[in-house]
């Protein structure tokens, strides 16, 4: 009796432990390529948990031993079902799928059409028959039609002529993950895709914030253009605020989602669930939470709710499905009615559009919406875009509407980006602590025979709006960074970048330079800002001496920020690249990732090094 006791007490520990949790680990490649797979789906099939790999290829997911198999699914890939076996890391190679794409849904933005098996080419395939198709759930667009605004690149000006250089501070950084986005497929950017101002700004850097009660301070530093060694190079860095979580305002928050057709398949919608329920395990008791939703016609998913009803609040993003045309101007209106009526007077008041800016139905042009956001943003209640998916991204629209709604844009392309964007950087992404943040330089010609600014074009402003506060400028949050590079060509240098003009036959030619005896000024930053709730704005100064350190002696960050924007001025293909260079980029970057553990510094480094070969195949 006591042996069979014996033995039933042993089987039943045996089948305990077969049913005890514990986690998987591992990394997703390429099994050509040997590259890291982001966004790969991870599923285990015995309980239908999900989770996706992050930028790295990297996933965990919890497991019951062994009995358990995993699948891993992506689009372009063969689907592999792998059991674990007690194994607690599985790496894993897939293999890109060229084989005929079965189970293929022909849709106009959601609406199924008919169902087809597709041998080759699935675009080429469909070709005018449809705006899109579904392969294994994920949408693919006929043909790309993504719209990115025209950047004509600033040129080199001499300060005798235009001794101002004048500009809207932009802590937007969607173009850094877009472009990531781009080359992590195994594609280079398309070159209005790369804001060289955004690449720059996504990183965080160690500056000393303000002091004595001032939102902003500000950073300078001069040394050598590393792309070419006869110009120089100036950083001018705006540092925000830190403000601690609990000493935050309360928050009156409207999330705003694209439901529509084009939101179908991972990437898009299922993306954006996860985004926001990061966001609202943020929240405090203090914030409140409203849902509108549109697809081809606004509504509200979730009245204004305390932030600590977080289960409530997740249910009804849980709930969401994407199907129909997209009525994106209605549900704008409808976000900033609902956010009106639930204003908090000092607090933080802010809509969070999360979509791939791709409306079609009501008002939907760049200019019509950028017409809606003005009028809209008077109101008191600021704007963050996020934007999501691939093929019909509209960045030109997204990026407008963050402009105009005293907001910033972030695109989001995986779960690592979310999580950066709502969690990492939380303060920064919501809560506003300067608005109109305005810059302007005066550069000394008796020093400063042409100058450049890098990047920041759609963000230009004529000289006389610096003072003119009816005039929007930038926006930045708590514990926001922004840099601005300018390159010079210093008096005596021959340079080609700097060109020439025939004399003057009408009036005198502006020659001459100025003597400004004993000064060593290279040039006078100064920067404009308003309070969150002010219209009245500040002006702070500063004088950059004519004094160039070496590029190896200067700060980590700004050796780090030069390598960022090498990078954006040969993905740009650049006219002003020079003798820009990929293996010197990346060496520097190597050499000042500094601090990094987050590894995004690290992430950039693997991300030129893609870029690099990338270019090769280019050739």
């Amino acid at each position: 009796m006591r042996t069979i006791l014996f033995l039933m007490s042993m089987l039943l520990s045996l089948g305990g432990y077969a049913g005890q949790q514990y986690e998987v680990k591992g990394k997703v490649t390429d099994a050509k390529t040997k590259m890291a797979l982001s966004a790969v789906v991870v599923t285990n099939v015995e309980t239908n948990a999900r989770t996706t790999t992050d930028r790295d290829g990297n996933y965990q997911i919890q497991v019951t031993s062994g009995k358990t198999t995993l699948a891993f699914s992506s689009l372009g890939y063969i689907t592999q079902r792998v059991k674990v076996k007690g194994k607690a890391t599985m790496d894993i190679s897939m293999v890109q799928d060229n084989r005929a794409l079965e189970e293929v849904v022909v849709v106009g933005y959601g609406k199924v059409a008919k169902r087809n098996t597709i041998t080759g080419n699935a675009s080429t395939a469909l070709a005018g028959q449809a705006q899109g198709i579904y392969i294994r759930g994920a949408y693919i667009p006929e043909q790309s039609q993504e719209s990115y605004q025209k950047i004509k690149e600033n040129k080199f000006i001499n300060p005798l002529k235009e001794p101002l250089s004048t500009f809207a501070a932009d802590v937007d950084a969607a173009s850094y993950s877009n472009v990531r986005r781009f080359i992590n497929a195994g594609s280079l950017p398309d070159q209005d895709a790369v804001r060289v101002e955004e690449m720059i700004n996504y990183f965080q850097y160690q500056v000393t914030g303000p002091k004595n009660g001032d939102p902003v301070n500000i950073v300078t530093e001069l040394t050598k253009a590393p792309w070419n060694e006869a110009h120089q190079l100036m950083r001018v860095t705006l540092k925000a605020k830190d403000i601690p979580t609990d000493q935050l305002k309360a928050s009156n928050l409207v999330f705003l989602i694209d439901v529509s057709g084009s939101m179908m398949g991972p990437g898009r919608l299922p993306l954006v669930k996860s985004s926001l329920k990061m966001l609202v395990d943020q929240l405090r008791d203090i914030d409140r939470v409203a849902i509108v939703t549109y697809a081809g016609s606004a509504g509200v998913k979730l009245e204004s709710t305390s932030g600590s009803q977080k289960m409530k609040i997740k249910t009804a993003i849980d709930e969401l499905e994407a199907g129909g045309s997209t009525a994106g101007a209605a549900g704008i209106k409808k976000a900033y009615e609902i956010a009106r009526e639930n204003l908090v007077k000092g607090g933080n008041n802010r809509i969070i559009l999360a979509s791939d800016g791709d409306f079609n139905v009501g008002e939907s042009s760049d200019e019509s919406m950028e017409q809606l956001i003005s009028k809209e943003s008077k109101s008191g209640v600021f704007l963050t875009v996020l934007g999501y998916g691939m093929g019909n991204l509209k960045d030109s629209k997204m990026e407008i509407l963050a402009d105009k709604g005293h907001g910033n844009y972030a695109y989001i392309d995986n779960i690592s980006e979310a999580r950066k964007a709502m969690v990492t950087e939380f303060g920064g992404t919501l809560f506003t602590v300067a608005k109109d943040v305005k810059i302007q330089v005066e550069f000394n010609p008796n020093y400063v025979q042409a100058y450049r600014l890098v990047g920041y074009e759609n963000r230009l402003l004529e000289a006389e709006d610096f003072n003119n506060d009816q005039k929007m400028g930038g926006d930045m949050g708590v514990g926001h960074v922004v840099t601005a590079l300018y390159e010079i060509v210093p008096v005596g240098v021959s340079s080609t970048m700097v060109g020439t003009v025939d004399p003057l036959k009408y009036q005198q030619n502006s020659t001459k330079y100025i003597e400004v005896k004993g000064n060593g000024e290279l040039a006078t930053v100064k920067f404009r800002y308003k309070e969150p709730d002010g219209e009245k704005s500040k002006l702070q100064q500063q004088v950059v001496q004519a004094k160039v350190t070496e590029l190896n002696k200067v700060s980590e960050d700004l050796r780090f920020a030069t390598a960022v924007a090498e990078l954006g001025l040969l993905l740009r293909d650049s006219d002003f690249k020079q003798q820009a260079n990929f293996d010197r980029l990346i060496a520097r970057a190597k050499a000042a990732k500094g601090t990094d553990n987050e590894g995004y510094r690290a992430e950039f480094i693997r991300m030129a090094e893609n870029a690099r070969d990338l270019s090769k195949t280019k050739l």
